[in-house]
């Protein structure tokens, strides 16, 4: 990735993301989940369940990983970014967040106590493409 500009916009092209938790033994941990509803900076944010046992591990240890590829026929890219992850509450991003559709996972709406916003603050990370890695810091893209 040559810049943050450019890593973003691959990222939005992305239907899919892979989240990375640690459990109370110290595995890993790999979910599916949707692509971001929003990126800010170094931040991207997910809503998701407060009981989920994702939310609980990341308030019990908030390193993660995400991971993001696309494959087409004669190419693969893969970028996996490294940081924590933050529980939020906060009305003003779950409204952000939120997606008419969501009612059917939060009977209550946006102010559900089982709704809750992941943000995922990356700190470094690693891009594959055409047989080329690169690892890099957040801090030093452009």
């Amino acid at each position: 990735m040559k810049t943050k500009e450019n890593m973003v916009e691959w990222i939005k092209k992305q239907k899919t993301a892979f989240i990375g938790s640690v459990d109370e033994d110290g595995f890993p941990n790999i979910k599916a989940v949707f692509s971001p509803g929003k990126i800010e900076g170094d931040s991207f944010y997910f809503s998701t369940n407060t009981s989920s046992l994702r939310a609980q591990q990341f308030l019990k240890k908030p390193k993660a990983s995400l991971y993001f590829y696309r494959r087409d026929r004669f190419k693969y890219e893969g970028l996996m970014l490294v940081g924590t992850v933050e529980i939020l509450h906060d009305i003003k991003i779950k409204e952000e967040l939120w997606h008419p559709g969501d009612i059917i996972y939060y009977k209550l709406g946006v102010t559900d106590p089982d709704y809750c916003v992941l943000k995922f603050t990356a700190t470094k990370g690693r891009y594959y493409c055409n047989l080329k890695t690169e690892s890099f810091h957040l801090a030093d893209l452009k």
